[in-house]
């Protein structure tokens, strides 16, 4: 299991902006945050040599391209991925067993094989942005909480380290899959910040309680005045509220 015990290690900062010159400033000035998101905008326009650059400053690289190919396809951005470093990185979960499993074998050679560390592995579940009539729309019947249970599951079985997917499937996913299966979940907004664009969402506080291994927060931090100031508000409202045993 990945060492999340101090409430800094829980955060991931996303750095949705378009060039490396603001990525790096941001993670800059937030010297006590440990871990940034590298998004597909930002990676389309900066490429792999910026998540050698955020390990360069003493940080971890959260690849989120979300990959969902044909397994030999996935298995390779996999391995490639596995070179440059990265802490952890996600994968559709939709794109099925054998890609999933194909995915974790590749991860797990090429990390013995090179002697880098194994990258934590997350089936993307349901995105934040969808709700149960948009899933219709693409030919999922079920509800959003079961598509993103089903998912969970085969991501499980299929090796994965754990999942993505939004606060109100914390609870659900920690009683059917088990605590240590990890789960990552934006969708989280600070009481004083304004939901945007992530209809499924909660505070950092209540995703904590409830089980949540990682939150990714991004504007609330990033675009805030001072983030800083912004990112030691969180920290201290997650200090202030225990998870849930």
């Amino acid at each position: 299991m990945p060492d999340t015990t101090t409430v800094e290690d829980k955060i991931i900062i996303a750095l949705d902006v378009g060039t490396k010159a603001e990525a790096l400033a941001l993670a800059i000035e937030l010297p006590d945050a440990r871990i940034f998101k590298v998004g597909m905008e930002l990676f389309t326009a900066e490429g792999p040599a910026l998540l050698e650059e955020i390990a360069g400053l003493g940080k971890r690289a959260f690849l989120d391209l979300k990959y969902h190919d044909i397994p030999n396809t996935a298995a390779g951005a996999v391995r490639s991925a596995v070179r440059h470093g990265v802490y952890m990185l996600t994968l559709h979960a939709s794109g099925g067993r054998e890609m999933l499993s194909r995915a974790v074998e590749a991860a797990r050679s090429e990390a013995a094989g090179s002697g880098r560390q194994n990258p934590i592995l997350l089936g993307v579940t349901v995105l934040t942005s969808l709700k149960d009539e948009q899933l219709r729309e693409i030919g999922w019947a079920a509800p959003v909480a079961d598509q993103v249970v089903r998912l969970a599951a085969l991501a499980r079985e299929s090796g994965v380290d754990g999942v993505v997917c939004s606060p109100q499937e914390i609870e659900v996913i920690k009683l059917k899959l088990g605590r240590d299966f990890l789960v990552v979940t934006p969708g989280i907004r600070p009481a004083w910040a304004a939901a945007q664009d992530q209809k499924r969402i909660m505070t950092p506080a209540e995703a904590v309680f409830r089980g949540a291994d990682y939150m990714v927060i991004g504007r609330p931090v990033t675009a805030a005045p001072s983030p800083r100031e912004a990112f030691a508000l969180i920290v201290r409202e997650l200090a202030q509220n225990p998870p849930l045993k």
